[in-house]
């Protein structure tokens, strides 16, 4: 069904959508956790990138410049395979953020605790207060339209990643010209790990999801200027600031940090302590956790709006009731951003609350990570398909190699993605591992009935939800 929608006013510069990708994905808060894996981390990024990250940047501005209109990921399936894949990718990619924002407030909470007094971290009237205030601070302050998210996102980049990540590259780059004892050996053999174990796969696993959002940017892509010359050069950039941020930033920390004091479990804010503290400057600790958590919320910004818009788009063609169709003033999709932040603080809630389920979250974790994977390999088989069925829809950037080039990066990241899923259904949780059936059964379920949710939302269907809105006639 096609609709008439409020024309949107082309706001996004280059620079500010590079910087809402990298608020996004370059995010310094899993620097010291990929640091423990010392002079392989660089190996591990550079497979990542190779397999997973490059592919999806390439693929996307492709199809991003080829279908520039808003919708994204729901778009480019929907041309290519029909209008219920479409709808399914873009509610994976919806429902897996919802999954995964509890995470992401949670850390910002305990990173916030530092400013003040890191007792606070472990307090669960504390944390659920920090949680409820700056989602829907960041909610509210999404409904005001892309310009004002766009800002938001850039200053959490610039703010959040580039200054404490320059910082932090800088001390590193000191300690090594100073010939400080490093705590990493840099020699071939140390590059290469062993991958010969699940713990191995799961490293990587981690590392490679780490590097995964590039792609949301494209349902901004009706409102940048000029999007099919400035989209892919706000790609290019963007892969660049994240990678060259990542590698040098991660090894940086692996130099100065011996790796039995980087754990998983205590945290990053604990190993930039540790960091701080061997240049005596541990007292910057305070300012170092206000910096990291306004990168968290420029990201969590960009994350609450992207797939949100996504889904409006799935919305206006009527997949979803006329409701969650309602925008804003400017264009923002108010019911479902609005819906989302009740549903974000209802499992936050239980997540706080009853820390029991610890190993419950994990696996909630994990299954927001195979929903995403899932939507990666329609994305990738969307690009191929649509090179054969879209042969003449012009894309002003277009990989090289025709469809050869086409299938080595899509189809690399199929592979890449189809192997991620593999090694998800194995936990390297030592708490899980003891029930692994249970473990295996509950997450395929789960990723099952999330599958299937769409299809059962399109059976149920009226006719009524093809009817316009005000905004829309």
């Amino acid at each position: 069904m096609q609709t008439k929608t409020k024309k949107l006013t082309r706001t996004i510069t280059v620079f500010m959508l590079a910087m809402i990708n990298v608020a996004a994905v370059g995010n310094i808060r899993n620097w010291p956790l990929t640091a423990e894996y010392g002079f392989s981390s660089l190996f591990f990024f550079m497979l990542a990138a190779l397999i997973f990250f490059i592919p999806v940047a390439l693929v996307s501005a492709e199809l991003a410049t080829g279908w520039p209109q808003k919708g994204g990921v729901f778009v480019w399936v929907k041309e290519a395979f029909g209008h219920k894949m479409g709808f399914l990718a873009i509610w994976l990619l919806w429902l897996e953020n919802v999954f995964y924002y509890p995470l992401v407030l949670s850390f910002i909470a305990a990173t916030t605790a530092y400013i003040f007094n890191p007792a606070w971290a472990h307090n669960p009237l504390y944390t659920i207060g920090i949680i409820l205030f700056f989602f829907w601070a960041a909610t509210v302050a999404n409904l005001f339209g892309m310009k004002i998210s766009g800002w938001i996102s850039t200053i959490g980049a610039v703010v959040g990643t580039f200054i404490p990540g320059i910082f932090i590259i800088v001390l590193g780059l000191m300690w090594y010209f100073k010939g400080n004892p490093l705590q990493i050996n840099l020699s071939w053999e140390s590059l290469i790990p062993e991958m010969n174990s699940f713990t191995q796969l799961a490293i990587f696993s981690g590392i490679l999801l780490s590097l995964a959002g590039i792609e949301m940017s494209a349902v901004h892509a009706a409102e940048v200027k000029d999007p099919q010359k400035n989209y892919p050069r706000a790609i290019l950039l963007s892969a660049f600031l994240i990678l060259g941020l990542s590698i040098i930033g991660v090894l940086a920390i692996a130099i100065v940090i011996p790796k039995s004091e980087i754990s998983l479990i205590a945290g990053s804010l604990q190993a930039f302590a540790y960091f701080l503290n061997a240049y005596g400057l541990n007292w910057l600790l305070p300012a170092m956790a206000i910096l990291i958590a306004i990168g968290s919320l420029g990201g969590l910004s960009t994350w609450i709006i992207g797939p949100s818009k996504g889904l409006l788009a799935a919305a206006q063609s009527g997949d979803l009731p006329p409701y969650f169709r309602k925008i804003t003033k400017s264009g923002m999709p108010k019911t479902l951003l609005i819906t989302q932040a009740s549903i974000v603080s209802l499992l936050s809630l239980l997540f706080v609350f009853m820390p029991t389920l610890s190993s419950a979250y994990w696996i909630l974790t994990v299954l927001a990570a195979q929903l995403y994977l899932v939507m990666y390999i329609m994305l990738f088989a969307a690009g191929i398909k649509l090179r054969y069925k879209r042969p003449n829809v012009e894309r002003a950037y277009k990989l090289p190699g025709k469809y050869v080039g086409m299938w080595i990066a899509a189809g690399i990241g199929i592979l890449g993605g189809v192997f991620m899923l593999v090694v998800g259904f194995f936990p390297p949780n030592e708490t899980i591992s003891n029930n692994v059936w249970g473990y295996f059964c509950t997450l395929f379920l789960g990723m099952v009935i999330c599958c299937v949710a769409p299809f059962i939302i399109e059976y149920f269907k009226k006719p009524s939800w093809n009817k316009l809105l005000d905004h829309e006639k």
